[in-house]
């Protein structure tokens, strides 16, 4: 396991994220009003907004505005035109891809700058999480997200230690996802995440509240 001690010298308390990955409008706001209280980040999952389109954010803003809403676009190109228009519709950060040419991520961090908003990038499918991390902090990125899909995690074996281990060594602000949930989270935690991202942990659980609810308390 990684060390147990966070990179930063005045640890802050850890987010919590919620990752919406349901498919309409009407499903994501049920889910987002039942866990709000319990969660500082409201990310709208890429086939959510891919379902409903940019209404989805300006509609989970609208019900939620003091709460950050998380736009995982996944931008691969035209980077300050995709942050732009996701900026406008309400979302507070966007997600671009790790892989993505650096000038793609510095074109959603000059929309980020213009409105005020920020850029995580999103360093699913990059081998050396930590290195490619340092460059795009660099770039301006608010934070990285060390992620595993959910495809990988399907695979045999899989375990959230390679995420951990990254976002330790890459000693640059940075959410976890890929696993997180109660019997993982104070992992997360010990390894100097800043956000803990909990998506089928929260959204399939039989009680979207009361997951949301341990999960809150499971952070120190």
């Amino acid at each position: 396991m990684p060390p147990a001690v966070p990179y930063r010298k005045n640890a802050k308390t850890m987010k919590l994220q919620v990752a919406i990955d349901l498919l309409t409008t009407e499903d994501a706001l049920e889910l987002a009003g039942k866990v709000a209280e319990y969660v500082d980040i409201i990310e709208l999952g890429t086939p959510l907004i891919k379902a409903e389109g940019l209404s989805v954010i300006t509609a989970v803003k609208e019900a939620h505005p003091d709460k950050i809403v998380f736009a995982d676009l996944k931008t691969m190109d035209a980077g300050e035109l995709e942050a732009d228009i996701a900026f406008k519709a309400g979302a507070d950060l966007v997600t671009v891809l790790g892989t993505a040419d650096d000038s793609t991520i510095a074109g959603a961090v000059k929309a980020a700058k213009a409105h005020n908003k920020g850029v995580v990038v999103d360093l699913i499918g990059i081998a050396d999480k930590a290195a490619r991390a340092k460059e795009v902090r660099a770039l301006g990125a608010k934070f990285v997200e060390m992620h595993a899909g959910l495809d990988e995690q399907a695979k045999p074996g899989y375990d959230l230690n390679g995420l951990l281990s990254a976002g330790t060594e890459s000693r640059v602000p940075f959410s976890v996802a890929g696993g997180v949930k109660l019997a993982t989270i104070a992992d997360v935690q010990k390894a100097g995440a800043d956000v803990a991202v909990a998506g089928g942990a929260i959204y399939g659980a039989s009680d979207p509240a009361l997951a949301a609810k341990e999960l809150r308390a499971a952070i120190n």
